[in-house]
């Protein structure tokens, strides 16, 4: 039986593996429900399975090893309200598996290394938004992960790495450009020579030019803001915190840019950040707050990525209200 959804919302989530997607997720299902959203992982595209990566030495970060014209077509049709047979990577195993039905859905959640690499596909998403982690800090979380998890060995890790930065550098960074959103995870400026990365600096730079989207403000919007929020309503321990506001450039784009150096000690005082902010598209007093803590025990909640994934999944909440209430206007019309 054909789906008659008026609208089908495509949001595009970017970066590379390990760098917060999962959590991201995780909280865009808090906001739209199960129901509401169906999640496509892009591995599923991909054309090479493992031993075939292997014996070629092309990795999966490069384009040949996906095959986005399947991509493109499929992603196209569930946008027009067509169920599609998907294909499936199975990551266990490292083959491609028989595929599955997939139907079409309010929202379609495109994630994975290349959401943004196809112009084709970059002209169906309605938003998306790209998780940029430095070299630093993508290193340190490895290490932790994998050394203190995994058993793995230091110079195992760092030569993991240092083999994929080449089709990363080419495939998958350039595609921040094209982002409406990119959240960048950084080491902290409060700390000198700090190696540990626990405490973060954080930004979200966001499109001027987006349709349907105000960025985010602190206290004035086009001004250039410094604000240390440490005192009585803001607990701030060592090192303590940092916000900064103001307006950039960023690959030729004019940008809005939030950021948050430190970390939050108590979750609940971050009401006290959230009362100085607009255009946070909350539909009550707190709702960030209210969603953060939610999920206390998410990655990244006590620092700038909980709060700016946050942010953005309401933004993306607000473009999906606004398309589908101008569909069905222009329904009601017709």
């Amino acid at each position: 039986m054909k789906n008659t959804l008026e609208r089908v919302v495509l949001i595009g989530v970017a970066g590379d593996s390990g760098c917060g997607k999962s959590t991201f997720l995780r909280r865009l299902m808090d906001l739209f429900g199960e129901g509401l959203m169906t999640v496509i992982c892009l591995d599923d595209y991909h054309c090479l399975d493992r031993k075939q990566r292997k014996e070629t030495g092309i990795t999966a970060l490069d384009p040949r090893a996906n095959n986005f014209d399947l991509m493109y077509e499929q992603i196209k049709m569930l946008k027009n309200n067509q169920g599609i047979d998907k294909p499936i990577y199975n990551h266990e195993t490292g083959t491609i598996d028989l595929p599955e039905r997939i139907e079409p859905n309010h929202i379609v959640v495109l994630e994975g290394l290349h959401p943004l690499y196809d112009e084709r596909l970059r002209e169906l998403l309605d938003f998306s938004v790209y998780l940029d982690i430095s070299d630093e800090v993508k290193i340190a979380w490895k290490i932790q992960r994998d050394m203190a998890e995994r058993g793995h060995h230091y110079n195992d890790i760092l030569a993991a790495i240092n083999s994929r930065k080449p089709d990363f550098q080419k495939y998958v960074e350039p595609q921040r450009e094209f982002a409406d959103v990119v959240i960048q995870v950084l080491p902290t400026n409060l700390i000198k020579d700090d190696a540990e990365r626990k405490v973060l600096r954080v930004r979200i730079l966001q499109r001027e030019d987006k349709e349907r989207f105000e960025p985010v403000y602190l206290f004035d919007q086009g001004s250039t803001i410094q604000w240390t929020p440490c005192g009585r309503k803001l607990t701030c321990s060592y090192p303590g915190m940092q916000m900064y506001y103001g307006s950039d450039v960023y690959y030729g784009s004019y940008v809005s840019v939030l950021e948050v150096d430190g970390q939050f000690d108590n979750l609940e005082e971050v009401i006290y950040i959230e009362n100085h902010l607009s255009n946070t598209s909350t539909k009550y007093q707190g709702e960030m707050t209210h969603l953060l803590l939610k999920h206390r025990e998410y990655p990244g909640s006590n620092n700038g990525t909980g709060l700016f994934q946050v942010l953005t999944g309401l933004k993306m909440r607000s473009t999906y209200e606004q398309l589908t209430s101008q569909e069905a206007k222009l329904a009601v019309k017709a």
